[in-house]
Parts: C-alpha cells; structure tokens; sequence
C-alpha cells in the first residue's frame, strides 16, 4: 500500500505559505485531486468552503486553478463549517468537496480536507493515490482548450446549511424561552451558528462573530472557553456552545459554567436515543482517548463503547463498518451521521439542546452523565526529524508506568498527525499516580526530543 506522507489524520495541514502549505503545492493537490474525481462525460463538480484565515485566499486562488485546469467546475461556498461542505457536496451531487481550515489551529497554520461524492472524508487509500498523481505527469491529464472548468459562487451554501441543521433538530420542540451563549471562535460559523439558534427560538448571545482574518481561535471558540463560560454566568444563560475554527467540534457550558466535554454529550445522546428507540449497533464509537468512565457507564446500561484510533475519521469509518449512528472524540467531534457525515459541532449542540427541553433539567445536571475516571492528557513539541518514541529510555519509562498501573489504568502516547507533538495520556483510579507517571514520560520525551523541543 503507498505511504501518505502529505497527508496526516485529518487532510493536510501545516503553516500558511510555508512547505508544504504553498501556493504551488495545493496548485498541483488540486490538478491531482481533479484529476482523480474527474470520472465519465457529465460535468465534473467541486465545492470548496473555507474558515476565516487570511492564507485562505490564497489556497483557495491555488486550489481553483489547478482544478478549472483539469476540467472541473467550481461552486464557492465562502466561509461555512466543514460538516456543510460534506453535506453539500452530496446535495450538489458533486465529485468532490473541500474544506480550507486548519480546526482548532492558530490563523497562521491552514489546511485542506477532502470529501468524496457520497459526503464522506477520503480513505487513506485514496489520499496516498492523489499523493503519487501529484508526483507523476499531471500535465498529460489537463483539459482540452473547450473543455476547461468555470466558476461560480453558490450564494445560497450558507442558507442552505442552516435549514438543513434545524431539520434535525425535533420538530415538536422549540428553543422558545432559553437563553444561550454561541461563541463561533471567529471562525467559519460565525453568522451559521447564531442564525440557527435564534430561528429555532432561542435568546442568542453572540461570542467570537468578528473574524479579521487573524483572529480565528485567539482566546475564544472550543480551546478557549474562558470567555464563553463566563459570558454565560453574566448573561444568566441556560447553555453555552463554544465551537472551534471550522465548527465540526463544540464544547457545552452548563449553567454553572462548567465544560461539559466530548465523552459526556456522547453519553447524554447516547442515553436519550436509546431510551428513544433510536441508537443504532447497540453503542457508541470512540477513540482511545475517551475516558474510561463513560465505557464502565454504557457498559452499566447494556451500551458498548467501540474504540478506533485517533482522527473523527477513524471513528466515522467505524460507524459506518458496524452500523451506530452515533459517534465522536472527547475533544468534541461529535458524529451523528443519521445527519451528518462528519463531527458537527452546531448539531451536536442542538441534540444536547434537544434533551434539556423535553427533561426540564438544568445542564449542570443533565450533562453530568458519568463519573469520569482520573484523567491527564500533556503535549511535548519535538523539532524536524526527531523521534522521541523510538528512543529506548522513553519506551522504558513507559513500560515502567504501564506496569505500575497496571489493570486499573492505562496509557495511551501517540505522535499528533496534526502538529508537531507527542500526545500522552495517563488514566487510572489513582488521580497523584496518573500525574507522576505522566510527568515522568513527558520528561523522558522531551529529553529525547532534544533542544529543538523548545
């Protein structure tokens, strides 16, 4: 099978205008990307949306150049969220869909996800075949002088989106009366987000809605909460919604202004469609960084927890495998995909909106699902070329935790595929003993990574 060396867990990704993020790279992912969708004699269609970023100007330009190139058309969105760019490359009956964002990443960083035409983000199959086009003679591909791409603006994208969210949300329900914080990071929900929950009925109170270009991300949105916890705490508000950079992710506030993570919204919806008929393969996908406490939870009320890697991909690919319909990370990519076809973070939102109406429950109490079990997740940046797991004192320190927590914890430590970081994750009932084992491997780590880490 071909390595994917562009591509990591979640697209392409890294520093605006800078190897690999150049104009002339994404010109060639482009021409690649149109040349592998284009397929038969109808017209060959492409959605492209984008967050907020200033670098997004200039991967989309790259990008439609070297797609009108090979032939296809291409319907510009303008900033919405990724799941809209999913679900409108399948309603446009497109041959591909792209997303120009890099998440929850500063505005400097930029990146760009592919979607196929059923909706779906890309196997790593088809990202390492467009890897090798992009290495191998795309100029023998390129359209005929009658046979170049054109494009357009879809004005309606964004509208479309928004009636699409509401639809999920219960038609017998209202928002009427509640009061919510929404704060969009300044990034690609910041008009999708407030406009939905206002039409749904809701009190709106609107954070991170002023994008310049460089301020996606900065101080607000799912990374940095601070503002939306205390907003709701001001405001009196019933709920706060705090999604990222390209909204496929959110973080709930309760009342009391407390963070409601990832592992406990699966939990909440898990529980409220099982008592509905409505959950598929008997459980809930999720990765191996979601907590142990939510598995022993499901576990209690005859629900599995089915765990992939890490990546929403990972997860969708899973679900889609085994039949659930309901799946996502702690981090807050909540998959639905009775509705979506990747995390979605507005929707996840109104699904946890939708069970505080018909309990008449405060969040504080709703969202406490489960107990969570002692957890500690830290980064350690390491520089160009280094690899510290593969360092023999790193993989005895980490033997040495394993051992010491035994079958009453666990250790999950894996390189980012997104960002230059060794993630490690320490679980266990022994919240002094988590802390120490995991400062020791970070310490191990950081050492072997050497002064580059810095």
């Amino acid at each position: 099978m071909t390595v994917r060396k562009l591509f990591g867990t979640d697209g392409v990704r890294g520093r605006a205008n800078k190897a690999p993020m150049t104009a002339e790279m994404t010109l060639k992912l482009g021409m690649a990307a149109g040349h592998y969708f284009r397929a038969g004699e109808r017209p060959h269609r492409v959605v492209i949306g984008k967050d907020t970023r200033l670098s997004g100007y200039m991967i989309e330009a790259s990008l439609m150049s070297g797609l009108v190139s090979m032939g296809m058309d291409v319907y510009l969105l303008g900033p919405v969220p990724t799941p809209a760019v999913g679900m409108l490359t399948k309603s446009l009956r497109a041959d591909l869909g792209i997303m120009i964002s890099a998440s929850h990443n500063p505005f400097y960083d930029n990146g760009i996800k592919f979607f196929g035409p059923d909706g779906y983000k890309l196997s790593d199959e088809a990202e390492a075949k467009i890897e090798t086009l992009m290495a191998n003679g795309l100029e023998d591909h390129l359209a005929g002088d009658r046979d170049l791409g054109r494009i357009q603006r879809l004005e309606d994208g964004r509208a479309r989106y928004v009636e699409f969210a509401k639809s999920t949300f219960p038609k017998n329900l209202t928002l009427d009366g509640l009061k919510i914080v929404v704060d969009c990071a300044n990034g690609a929900a910041y008009r999708t987000a407030p406009d939905m929950l206002w039409e749904l009925g809701a009190e709106v109170v609107r954070i991170g809605v002023n994008p310049d270009g460089v301020n996606i991300n900065d101080g607000v949105g799912s990374t940095s909460p601070q503002k939306c916890q205390v907003a709701v705490i001001e405001n009196g508000a019933d709920l706060g919604i705090a999604l990222d950079g390209d909204a496929d992710r959110v973080h709930v506030i309760d009342e009391k202004g407390q963070i409601v993570d990832g592992d406990q919204v699966m939990a909440l919806i898990a529980e409220q469609w099982a008592m509905k008929g409505q959950l598929k393969g008997g459980g809930v996908v999720a990765t191996v960084m979601s907590n142990l406490g939510m598995e022993k939870h499901l576990e209690g009320r005859g629900l599995k927890l089915a765990r992939t890697k890490v990546g929403d991909r990972y997860v969708v690919e899973e679900m889609r495998r085994s039949g659930f319909n309901l799946g996502g990370e702690q981090s807050g990519h909540i998959v639905l995909n009775d509705f979506t076809t990747t995390g979605d973070g507005a929707i996840a939102g109104l699904q946890v909106l939708a069970a505080l109406v018909e309990r008449q429950k405060p969040a504080s109490e709703l969202c406490r699902v489960f107990e969570p079990m002692p957890q500690l997740l830290k980064n350690v940046r390491f520089g160009a070329g280094a690899q510290p797991l593969e360092d023999a004192e790193v993989q005895k320190v980490i033997a040495a935790g394993e051992d010491k927590l035994g079958s009453k914890g666990r250790l999950v430590i894996r390189k980012s595929g997104t960002e230059p970081v060794i993630r490690v994750m320490g679980e266990g009932e022994d919240r002094l003993q988590v802390e120490t084992i995991v400062d020791e491997i970070c310490a191990a780590v950081a050492k072997a990574a050497g002064p580059a880490a810095a």
